[in-house]
């Protein structure tokens, strides 16, 4: 089951696609947050449409799309989190998850705009696994109680300023907090229909050209560590977003200058979640 959020005149519509078909769940929620998880909203949702008590609605895709969950109460990303990306980026593998936040307010559609920043040299992109957290996460047992803590997963674009993040002194969060940094979506795809978070590939293109072609299984600290990990630092709330790193490819990474520039085209996609597009122009 996907769930989604359509654009609309009035505000974000929470929807469900299923088969094709688009139900409207606003007879049984007003948004996909964390109101909704800390209900069970999901199993609502799904035991409404099973008994027919869901309409349909005409949606279509692209910019009708927001993002697929409502602003979230954190957003908690981890860093390095590919062998082959700490390589491309010269930092030494982790021996523990690295760990940064970013604002919540970066969240926006799939193919929303993306901003760059006044005064940015180096605005990067970052395709990434988003883990939305469904049932309360606080200090958990062990890594094998994680998943099932899982709301479900979404493709989702980790912006990033470079000289922000690195050189600039201080915490990595200014580089990774600009507006519009985090597109999200198109869909939250709930648990059950990714049993293996791990057997995922990632693949971002820029303006066409492939950048990053990478798997979740070669995440060094699995999505289940990491949410165990986290819940040990930090309680993870219903509705909460984790971005669980990125693959080998970004432009920090690149001998030549790649970084993003205004008029460029970033289309990420990861195997059944989906795939986002967005233009990138000035702030």
């Amino acid at each position: 089951m996907k769930l989604g959020r359509l654009n609309t005149p009035t505000g974000p519509l929470p929807v469900l696609f299923e088969q094709d078909v688009t139900y409207d769940l606003s007879p049984i929620t007003t948004d996909i947050d964390r109101g909704f998880h800390e209900r069970g909203g999901i199993d609502i949702a799904r035991a409404a449409m099973i008994a027919g008590d869901l309409r349909t609605v005409a949606s279509g895709l692209g910019t009708s799309m927001a993002a697929p969950i409502a602003r979230p109460g954190k957003v908690v990303c981890v860093g390095l989190n590919y062998r082959d990306h700490a390589e491309e980026t010269g930092a030494a593998i982790p021996t523990e998850p690295v760990v940064f936040m970013k604002d919540p307010s970066t969240v926006v559609g799939p193919y929303d705009t993306i901003l760059i920043p006044r005064r940015s040299r180096k605005t990067d992109w970052e395709v990434e696994l988003g883990v939305v957290i469904g049932r309360t996460a606080r200090y958990l047992d062990s890594p094998a109680d994680a998943l099932a803590t899982v709301a479900g997963y979404a493709v989702s674009h980790d912006v990033s300023e470079r000289e922000f993040q690195l050189e600039r002194g201080g915490q990595w969060d200014k580089g990774k907090s600009c507006e519009t940094f985090n597109p999200l979506g198109p869909y939250l795809v709930t648990r059950d229909e990714i049993p293996d978070p791990q057997r995922l590939g990632l693949r971002l293109s820029v303006n066409g050209q492939q950048r990053q072609n990478g798997s979740t299984a070669d995440m060094i600290f699995s999505v289940e560590y990491v949410i165990w990990y986290l819940s040990q630092f930090m309680v993870l709330h219903p509705g909460d977003l984790i971005n669980t790193g990125t693959p080998a490819g970004v432009a920090l990474g690149q001998a030549d200058d790649v970084y993003l520039r205004t008029g460029d085209v970033v289309e990420l996609e990861i195997d059944g979640l989906g795939t986002s597009r967005q233009t990138v122009s000035a702030a």
